[in-house]
């Protein structure tokens, strides 16, 4: 059985190719729907208001020990993409990209490689603590949706030790579903992510 596993992925171009990789686990058919919606649902929660959208997504989340973020194209830009990010961070899952612009969408078309959203959220230390950064307008700025500190010992990699973010693509891993075919090892892929995270 697939471990319980959050999907982050930018709905409107990717959720074709998202739902067609979710299909190659194997799940226990009482937590078919844990970790993944349709587009339709988070649209809806989305039109409520920011508060609700996070809301919804933390809630989404439990019960997830890994969150794997599907990347096409345009991924790494998206914010609730990076809110979702930012929670598995928080909730200690374990994270791994894994590039999905080669899954044919429902018009038979692959895309083009996206960056990697982990390499876009980042890590640093100040006098004050551990807090987020992300990649925006070509630089480094505090996380402005999540503002609190971090504490060192909730991190399941090595924390920063500086005021220069360390990117989270340094702690995790990098897969291609097509180049490495994800239909056979995506499994795996998810349970080395939970175990790097000890989970």
């Amino acid at each position: 059985m697939a471990r319980r596993t959050f999907f982050s992925f930018h709905y409107s171009p990717d959720a074709w190719r998202a739902w067609n990789v979710r299909n190659c686990l194997v799940l226990d058919p009482n937590e078919e729907d844990a970790g993944f919606f349709d587009s339709s649902v988070f649209e809806a929660s989305k039109r409520e208001s920011d508060a609700s959208l996070k809301a919804f997504l933390r809630d989404g989340m439990k019960n997830t020990s890994v969150t794997c973020v599907l990347t096409g194209k345009d991924t790494w830009s998206r914010r609730w993409v990076r809110y979702e990010i930012v929670r598995a961070v928080l909730k200690g899952n374990g994270l791994l990209t894994v590039d999905i612009h080669g899954v044919k969408n429902q018009a038979g078309e692959t895309s083009t490689k996206g960056a990697d959203p982990l390499a876009q959220i980042g890590l640093y230390k100040t006098a004050n603590g551990i807090f987020f950064a992300e990649w925006k307008n070509g630089k480094w700025v505090s996380y402005s949706d999540y503002t609190s500190a971090i504490p060192a010992k909730d991190l399941w990699f090595d924390a920063p030790t500086t005021a220069a973010p360390v990117q989270l693509s340094s702690h995790c891993l990098r897969y291609d579903f097509a180049a490495q075919n994800g239909r056979k090892n995506i499994s795996g892929w998810i349970e080395t992510a939970a175990g790097l995270a000890g989970r």
